[in-house]
């Protein structure tokens, strides 16, 4: 099922054993597109501390958005390594939090999840030798916020047409299939709309700039996106139609 990522802010992170706190924003992998962390503010619990919550640990996100429960205790979370939400986390703080709670590389195979496409922990091999890690450059940089892409300017190829509003994800890949897009810089009146992912030539991180070949007419005519109703294969069929491009759930 298709959600919002915006619409996950706020909820509260429950843990098997109280409250955690709630979500702030997400980190996003800007190579494969794919939400690989929740960044939940714990509060006055830990003292306003900021932790990474890992789909492994979340499994589905909830329907409802209001709550998300994570497989895991407050001493866990407590003791788990400290990583500065406000600062690039590099490939090797990762490794280091994935040690720390027991989940694979997400990096380490061909997968959106390693060697599966959802993000699901492998069964226990007591059997099996530890394998050799291969070592992880600390400038691996990768991971970009939800939080500070949203405004960013769409420029399409005759012009700007908007900027970014939100951002749609598939809440059990939690790959994220869209760019929601605000036209009304543009367009008095206008409308938001679903860019796919996939229809991004580049972003330029410096000048907060979201690149397109798309034209303003083609957004312009395309599908309009509701807050509000079900975002079903229906309407991405039209989405795509519109954009005379093949759908991603036909590879």
């Amino acid at each position: 099922m298709l959600k919002s990522v915006h619409k996950l802010d706020g909820a509260t992170v429950r843990a098997t054993d109280g409250d955690i706190g709630s979500v702030k924003e997400v980190f996003f992998d800007d190579q494969a597109w794919v939400v690989r962390y929740l960044v939940v503010d714990t509060g006055n619990w830990l003292s306003g501390r900021r932790v990474l919550m890992s789909p492994y640990a979340v499994g589905r996100a909830a329907a409802d958005g209001d709550f998300i429960d994570v497989s895991l205790t407050r001493e866990q979370v407590r003791n788990s390594p400290d990583v500065d939400t406000h600062q690039p986390v590099s490939r090797r703080m990762e490794r280091e939090m994935s040690r720390y709670y027991a989940y694979p590389d997400y990096w380490d195979g061909s997968a959106m999840w390693g060697m599966t496409p959802l993000p699901m922990l492998p069964l226990p091999d007591a059997g099996t030798r530890e394998r050799e890690e291969a070592p992880v450059p600390a400038e691996d940089v990768h991971l970009r916020s939800s939080a500070s892409v949203t405004g960013y300017d769409i420029q399409a190829s005759d012009e700007s047409i908007g900027h970014v509003k939100d951002f749609i994800f598939d809440d059990e890949t939690w790959a994220i299939r869209y760019v929601v897009v605000d036209t009304r810089n543009w367009w008095p009146g206008g409308k938001k709309v679903l860019i796919a992912h996939r229809w991004i030539e580049r972003i330029d991180w410096d000048e907060k700039k979201v690149h397109t070949a798309l034209t303003r007419e083609q957004v312009k005519n395309s599908p309009e996106y509701d807050e509000a109703a079900v975002l079903d294969r229906g309407y991405e069929q039209r989405l795509h139609q519109a954009y005379e491009r093949p759908g991603y759930w036909k590879e």
